[in-house]
């Protein structure tokens, strides 16, 4: 007789069916007590500890010891392989056969030589399938092995998953046996979790909410763990529930397997390649077990690691792509920081990321996959749209601090009025488990309900790898179609955003960037990193150009594209989210800074050689080039400084820029020494070439005796042995050497010239004797412990500790400091975050700012007289750190510098310095990739108030009409303005997950810029450019030349040449790539001239794929092109050989 009906309490019958499924409760007795039957011992387990990362091959050859289980091994970063001899029980044929394994540490399993699952207790991964039903014929006996890292799915913090890791941790085998596994066991505990979670999720209010906890409590009545036979009453209680089916209004969860890994974070990078095995192995047995199954891949680096260290793997991830069920996404190298960097490296990022694609997939990805980086720039939608990408996923934005965003399913639009659909999973996470409450979460949190009835669900462990599991797989299908709950269906991208795109009439437009309220610090942390990338990004970028134009020049010259790829790929790398945002562990920090270092010295000793003499008007003539100047390693910080070296040298004439730009009338050969001494005033010059304005590039040179006259250009003072004073004009393509009498101070100074016929910048090199009144000129006034620099343009007058007190424009005598305040004021303010130490810098840190005071008596008169006024003085920051610093200023210059350094020694502190200009201005102008745009210096709404500390790149600027003040940097990118106070942020000192981060010595030079009328006008631009790529002396061998000669001009100041380098598909290697985009933020119409033997001009997209309209119209040696605000172009064009 069956039991009559009873009165259920809500709380009491919820909780008898959590306890039937408990792992920690009567297990004895519950059901998930019997999701394993019988087990034993492995038959023998033996180890082998090293501290290398060593191959299948290579580690199975090593002496293996005898290990059990509970031995410790380690320390951190270690690895310790086990070779785990196994003997299968007779009795267990029939049954479902596990090896059931449990480590503190992430372990591999090999079989048969090949990696074939992950087991991380952090991933729920503590068992492998080793049979699914043992046969009468099947072996008892095998070998596996089981490759342990020692550290953890998220590394191996101290105390806390972000604290430094532990480096004497150590890691232990709990658990190494093998066991039946209970398949039927498993099946109901699925459905019981599923109908507690639609209980718990519906609610007390909501009649399926009870139905199905009714349905869990019933399954609890007939079942009995010790009777299997009483299970199928179960499972079929569970079905019928299931089985009820949702209405067509429904909304739809398109699932997903995804697997996020961090290419480098609390781990280094080569841990990473292991954890991409151990995840992708197991994606592999889930595709293999559920063909429906659906896993979506990002981030090519990743990828090529595993082709390149396990190449079974990647056959087998190649094989699942052809069906459908590896699904590679995102389009990029890596999943790089969305703000630091520069344009053309996003551009590299997509280019090699769909490159790789394409020749390992067979396709190129149609979507942008960033779920976890801090922020999203103006220009990524024009830089998407241009790499075959109109579609784009995170989910980061849910993590803003201040305000929610409002959409979950829009159009982005950026800065040039690109557009591509966005959508963020209203789940708010990449690595869901297939839990209810998740499923419920997607459809409740959805920001765009009545316009869009789709969304994305990432399910799998992410961040440190893992990914998707069996039961999460199970969960999901179970949910596929039942009442009560959105309709789950394991689907892929392009199902999702097909789906979306039938319901983009009714979505709404963002415009602008997407900015995450929160990670603010990261513009700044880890100081050397992010000098590091800006110098490779400039280093790579003067290669590709000093390379091209050899290429142009000469038949003989073989452009070094294999290696260029390799160093654009390191360089890539470390632009991950976690790396160049400095939020990552000393160990990574130090393997991204031997990687800066390393690119420069492939460049200077492979590259450099080979195409310097070409590019020279006379390189390829047959004389026999003296030794290269190593023009790189003085740019990165561990050769911050110059030194000396001797090369042959001619000096040219300059290029025309416009009507008035006239050349010098004659030119000087000789023999000179280039010598730059360090001292408390040190001359600054950097890496390759420049390019100022950049519209040009190229040589230029001249076959005059002498010089008479010369433009306001960047300049050098020249001094001979015999005491002669020559100035010496330089800039991009700079050709030059030095034999042994001459000091040279390099000076890179910016000034404008106008024109109707072009404007750029000019190329090559003169010298002109100096005239009497400048060479003798009074050294800086000094009047009561102030220095006043003044070069005509601007005039700086430096309080006794070093402040700015003014800067005045000279020719209309306008102020551009504050009344009553001072420039360049360092400020200390207290930089405790809530829990992301070197990720966040809060709100409420701006409440703590304290000047720093300096000691009256400290300023010092560096430069005097000459083309050069300098100021020095030292300042005692605390008790810990101190800084000196440089203010310079050149003749001609129209922005002063200040060349900076600061040994920094302090804990949860953040420095920067502010300028507080006569200006009043309700937005401030911001320098991004490709462009600029404007943020409130107020904070009227929440929205403004969250970007108290935002990013820029070379220059940030606030202007009011007729006037501005621009502050330029080279290598720092945390910013603010507020109010009037142009604020620059300089070094912070958090504590983890590095706890050595920014401490030491740094080197860094900002400089501010007055000027009239808009930036624009005024060329802040090309000032920036100038600060940023320093002038560079190249050798070139050989006779003066006969002739001058220029590579490209563009006619308009808006528009910017910013690259030059070989095409990727360049038949014969005679096709180069011109990148070139408006800069000023409107339409513009630009003749470009060449002097290269072209051919043929195309357009094509950032892809280098051609455009179809065909060649462009090519009229003595120039094209017409047509810009939109901000719009970047790229041009290909095919060179006629050089003559032999």
């Amino acid at each position: 007789m069956a039991a009559a009906p009873a009165l259920k309490h809500w709380r009491t019958t919820l909780e008898r069916v959590e306890k039937f499924v408990s792992p920690l409760y009567f297990t004895d007795c519950n059901l998930r007590g019997r999701l394993f039957g019988d087990s034993c011992p492995v038959a023998e387990l033996s180890s082998f500890l090293t501290p290398e990362r060593l191959p299948y091959q290579e580690a199975v050859q090593q002496d293996f010891r005898p290990a059990q289980v509970g031995d410790s091994f380690g320390p951190t970063w270690w690895t310790c392989w086990f070779r785990v001899e196994l003997t299968i029980p007779e009795a267990w044929v029939g049954q479902e056969v596990h090896l059931r394994w449990e480590s503190d540490g992430e372990g591999l399993v090999w079989r048969d030589g090949e990696p074939v699952q992950g087991l991380t207790k952090e991933g729920e991964k503590t068992s492998y399938v080793l049979t699914d039903k043992l046969g009468e014929k099947d072996p008892r006996s095998l070998t596996l092995y089981v490759e342990v890292a020692c550290n953890g799915l998220l590394g191996a913090g101290k105390g806390s998953m972000i604290a430094a890791p532990d480096p004497e941790k150590m890691f232990q085998v709990s658990r190494a046996e093998l066991a039946v596994f209970h398949r039927d066991v498993y099946k109901l505990l699925v459905d019981l979790e599923l109908l507690l979670g639609i209980a718990k999720g519906l609610g007390e209010d909501n009649q399926r909410s009870f139905q199905a906890l009714y349905t869990a409590n019933q399954m609890v009545n007939v079942c009995d763990p010790a009777q299997p036979e009483t299970f199928p009453v179960a499972q079929a209680l569970a079905s019928k529930f299931f089985g009820q089916r949702g209405g067509e209004s429904q909304h739809t969860i398109h699932a997903m397997g995804h697997c996020h890994i961090d290419t480098a974070w609390l781990w280094p990078f080569k841990e990473t390649v292991r954890k991409c095995a151990r995840s992708w192995g197991t994606v592999v047995q889930l595709m293999e077990r559920n063909p429906e199954f659906i896993f979506a891949c990002s981030q090519a680096q990743q990828l090529e690691w595993v082709r390149s260290h396990y190449p079974g793997l990647h056959a087998r991830l190649q094989e699942f792509a052809c069906r459908g069920q590896f699904v590679p996404v995102g389009g990029t190298w890596v999943e790089m920081d969305g703000n630091l960097p520069s344009g053309e490296s996003m551009v590299r990022q997509f280019l090699q990321g769909q490159n790789f694609f394409r020749q390992e997939f067979g396709k190129m990805c149609s979507e942008f996959w960033l779920p976890d980086t801090f922020g999203y720039s103006a220009q990524l939608p024009q830089i998407m749209r241009s790499c075959g990408i109109k579609r784009f996923l995170t989910q980061k934005l849910s993590w803003n601090l201040v305000n929610s965003f409002p959409h979950h399913t829009f159009f982005w639009e950026g800065l040039d009025g690109s557009q591509v659909l966005a959508h963020f999973p209203p789940g708010d996470s990449y690595g869901m488990q297939g839990s209810v409450e998740e499923v419920l979460k997607t459809v409740t949190k959805n920001r765009d309900k009545g316009r869009t009835n789709h969304s994305a669900f990432l399910f799998g462990f992410g961040d440190g790898g893992g990914g998707p599991t069996q039961t999460m797989v199970d969960r999901l299908k179970r949910l596929c179609n039942t009442d009560g709950l959105p309709r789950v269906q394991l689907s892929s991208p392009e199902q999702l955003f097909s789906a979306l795109e039938g319901h983009s009439g009714q979505l709404c437009t963002w415009v602008g960037e997407l900015f995450l309220e929160l990670h603010n610090g990261t513009y700044t942390t880890h100081a050397q990193i992010k000098k590091g990338n800006r110098e490779c990004e400039r280093i790579l970028h003067d290669v590709e150009l000093l390379s091209s134009l050899a290429l142009a020049r000469s038949a003989q010259f073989l452009y070094p594209a294999a290696l260029l790829q390799d160093l654009w790929r390191l360089l890539l790398l470390t632009q991950f989210h976690d790396v160049v945002t400095g939020s990552c562990i000393q160990l990574v920090a130090e393997e991204a800074m031997c990687h800066y270092e390393g690119e420069a010295d492939n460049i200077s000793m492979a590259l450099a050689p080979s195409a310097v003499p070409r590019v020279s008007p006379v390189g390829h003539s047959g004389v026999t080039p003296t030794p290269c100047l190593p023009i790189t390693n003085q740019s990165l910080p561990r050769h911050p400084f110059p030194w000396q070296h001797t090369a042959q040298c001619c000096s040219c004439s300059p290029v025309c820029w416009g009507a008035r730009s006239r050349g010098p009338s004659h030119c000087q050969h000789a023999a000179l020494e280039a010598h730059r001494s360090v001292g408390s005033a040190p001359a600054w010059w950097g890496p390759l070439l420049s390019p100022g304005h950049c519209p040009w590039h190229g040589l230029c040179s001249c076959p005059h005796p002498h010089l008479t006259a010369a433009p306001a250009a960047p300049t050098a003072c020249v001094r001979s042995a015999r005491g002669e004073c020559w100035h010496m004009a330089v800039g991009q393509g700079l050709s030059w050497a030095v034999p042994n009498n001459v000091e040279v101070l390099i000076s890179p100074v910016w000034s404008k010239w106008r024109g109707r016929a072009r404007a750029g910048g000019w190329v090559g090199c003169w010298l002109w004797e100096a005239p009497a009144d400048l060479a003798s000129r009074p050294p800086p006034t000094k009047t009561d412990g102030s220095v006043t620099l003044d070069n005509g343009i601007i005039r700086v007058r430096l309080d006794p500790t070093g402040r700015l007190t003014s800067l005045v424009l000279v020719a209309s005598g306008r102020e551009a400091i504050a009344e009553g305040a001072v420039g360049n004021q360092f400020v200390l303010f207290d930089d405790v975050p809530l829990y992301w130490d070197a990720w966040d810098v809060m709100d409420y840190h701006l409440e703590t700012r304290k000047p720093v005071l300096g000691q009256a008596g400290t300023l010092a008169v560096g430069t005097e007289g000459g083309v050069r006024g300098s100021a020095w003085f030292l300042l005692q920051i605390s008790p810990n750190s101190r800084l000196s610093q440089e203010v310079v200023l050149d003749v001609g210059c129209p922005y002063v510098r200040f060349h900076t350094e600061v040994h920094w020694h302090e804990a949860h502190k953040f420095l920067k310095v502010e300028f507080p200009a006569r200006v009043r201005s309700p937005q401030a102008t911001y320098e991004v990739q490709f462009g600029h745009l404007q943020r409130p210096t107020h904070y009227n709404t929440s929205w403004d108030w969250a970007r108290f500390e935002v990013w820029a790149h070379r220059w940030m600027d606030l202007s009011e009409h007729g006037f501005g003040l621009a502050l330029l940097n080279d290598c720092k990118y945390g910013a603010s303005v507020r109010g009037n106070v142009l604020s620059l942020s300089l070094l912070r000192a958090p504590k983890s997950p590095d706890a050595t981060v920014d401490m030491g010595r740094h080197e860094f030079t900002y400089a501010l810029m007055p000027h009239k009328g808009s930036f624009q006008d005024a060329g802040v631009i090309p000032a920036a450019y100038s600060l940023n790529f320093p002038l560079l002396a190249l050798p070139a061998p050989g006779p003066a030349p006969a002739a001058a000669w220029s590579a490209f001009s563009v006619s308009s100041p808006a528009v910017v040449l910013e690259t030059v380098k070989q095409a990727e598909t360049s038949p014969q290697g005679r096709t180069l790539l011109l990148r070139l985009y408006e800069a000023h933020g409107s339409h513009s119409d630009c003749w470009l001239h060449t002097s290269l033997p072209v051919q043929e001009a195309i357009l094509c997209d950032l892809l280098e794929r051609r455009d179809p309209t065909g060649p462009l119209l090519l009229r003595d040696n120039r094209l017409k092109l047509t810009f939109t605000p901000f719009q970047v172009q790229s041009l290909l064009l095919v060179l006629r050989p050089p003559p032999n």
